[in-house]
């Protein structure tokens, strides 16, 4: 358990010791962020909440899992975020000092709502409860990295690590962050050091992909590309990231491949907008990737919060259309 973990339990937010121990099982599924994991994640939630109904701790759990899935498996924001929401609220209605609980809240207005004011008067009151929940500094960081404050985001991450440093998506987002700020060379160190970890997982073989594809060494950014695809079982990012470095490094009609393998996909599952545009963006069709984009924002793509530090948006900058999409969004210039 984590320090946090422990602290929770102390606090005895729960008297079932079957309902804490289904609680940590969600939470260890719940941390390798595929589709698989995230949905027996919640089924364990859901069992401990059904052995004592005014559990927080499950109610975070469920609303943690939840929030997750449009980033890491592909799931629409309308379908994951009520859901999320409803468990966090149930969480906060219960016990509204649960820093976890408003770490949640703060995730839903930042990923869903794009409402940064929101977002962070929730992670700042998540540290005032508890200024050493990794998961507040992560979520807070995430947050600054996003809206291109990035040294505050990096100190926040360092923090979360420090309180966690065996947590695979703490290193990982680190290293995202890193590279968000142009540090490549960090944030290639620290996407290495995360693979010693545990050389399986697939959102460090994405952030390892997006490094290599800014030093423009294509070969081993699609060879990354296609182990975030494989391992996370078809993430369409990573499919994308495929297409993505294929048209840089000149195979134009890999690209497109890419798109189309996209396409069959949507006719079968949810394919973010977000993901197409990537393809397009290094195709050099700015017309599809503005039309893509735009369908992002219509459906709440939680990708669409990427749109100021994300790299390969970088020759469409000064495109009307996209700082319009940019502003929209709520995104600082």
């Amino acid at each position: 358990m984590t320090n946090s973990e422990q602290q929770q339990l102390g606090k005895k937010y729960t008297e079932n010791v079957e309902a804490y121990q289904l609680y940590l099982k969600g939470n260890y599924h719940a941390a390798r962020l595929t589709p698989p994991e995230a949905y027996k994640a919640i089924s364990y939630f859901k069992q401990a909440i059904d052995l004592d109904p005014n559990f927080a701790l499950a109610y975070v759990g469920m609303a943690n899992a939840y929030r997750a899935l449009p980033l890491t498996s592909d799931v629409p924001s309308e379908e994951a975020f009520p859901k999320a929401k409803a468990a966090a609220a149930k969480a906060l209605e219960i016990d509204d000092r649960i820093a976890e609980a408003h770490a949640d809240w703060g995730y839903i207005a930042f990923w869903h709502d794009w409402n940064w004011d929101e977002a962070e008067k929730h992670y700042q009151r998540a540290l005032e409860l508890d200024p050493n929940n990794a998961n507040a500094n992560l979520s807070y960081a995430h947050l600054k990295s996003n809206l291109g404050r990035h040294e505050e985001a990096i100190a926040m991450a360092k923090r979360a690590r420090e309180l966690d440093p065996l947590s695979l998506i703490i290193n990982s987002l680190e290293a995202q962050f890193l590279f968000f700020a142009g540090r490549n060379d960090e944030a290639l160190s620290r996407a290495q050091k995360t693979l010693q970890l545990e050389p399986n997982f697939w959102h460090v073989h994405l952030t390892l992909s997006r490094i290599y594809i800014a030093k423009g060494m294509y070969a081993e950014a699609i060879a990354e590309a296609i182990k975030a695809r494989d391992i996370s079982r078809g993430n369409a990012e990573s499919i994308a990231t495929i297409g993505y470095a294929s048209a840089l490094s000149g195979k134009r009609d890999e690209a497109k491949a890419v798109i189309d393998e996209l396409k069959k996909r949507a006719a079968e599952r949810y394919v973010p907008p977000y993901d197409f545009a990537l393809v397009y963006a290094a195709l050099g069709e700015d017309d599809e990737v503005i039309r893509w984009l735009e369908k992002g924002f219509q459906e709440r793509d939680v990708r669409m919060t990427f749109l100021k530090v994300e790299p390969k948006w970088n020759n469409l900058r000064g495109n009307p259309r996209f700082q319009d999409l940019a502003q929209r969004v709520g995104l600082p210039r």
